[in-house]
């Protein structure tokens, strides 16, 4: 390991919108074994609002692709608030992104690489891009895009 997460975080200056409080009966996160499994995150904005839209209606794909984005954010400070230490997370493994689209859009791919790209940069291309799945479906609260994801511990 050549450089520390926190170190990528702070040179690319990073800023987190407020962890979100879980909405239901579940842990943000957990810890089993040597995975960190986070749960559905949705993308919050910095004053702890939640970003509403439908790709394909009222947001366009670069559109839910920032949104994407905003949900690596807010999963990261979810990470930071309820693990602590972003340097024990070695490696992202696997993600699942739902996007709120039309029943005709068909580039949830795209949509979701604003999530993979933001992990590519804080872990690097080897740790930060792992297994992924891409869905179209309708999201609770009209939030654009809700991504689940599971990493590696060191």
């Amino acid at each position: 390991m050549s450089k520390l997460v926190s170190q990528t975080i702070e040179e690319l200056n990073l800023k987190f919108p407020p962890a979100p409080k879980p909405a239901g009966v579940y842990r943000p996160i957990l810890v089993v074994g040597k995975f960190l499994y986070v749960s559905g995150q949705a993308p919050v904005n910095f004053d702890g609002s939640l970003m509403q839209g439908r790709v394909g209606d009222n947001l366009s794909l670069e559109e839910g692709k920032l949104a994407a984005r905003q949900v690596g954010l807010t999963m990261l400070s979810t990470i930071l608030t309820h693990f602590g230490d972003i340097d024990k997370v070695k490696r992202i493994v696997k993600v699942l992104g739902m996007v709120n689209c039309t029943a005709d859009f068909q580039r949830q791919p795209l949509v979701m690489n604003g999530f993979s790209e933001l992990m590519a940069d804080v872990f690097g291309k080897e740790y930060g891009i792992g297994a992924r799945s891409a869905v179209g479906m309708m999201l609770p609260d009209g939030i654009p895009v809700e991504v689940e994801a599971m990493f590696e511990l060191y």
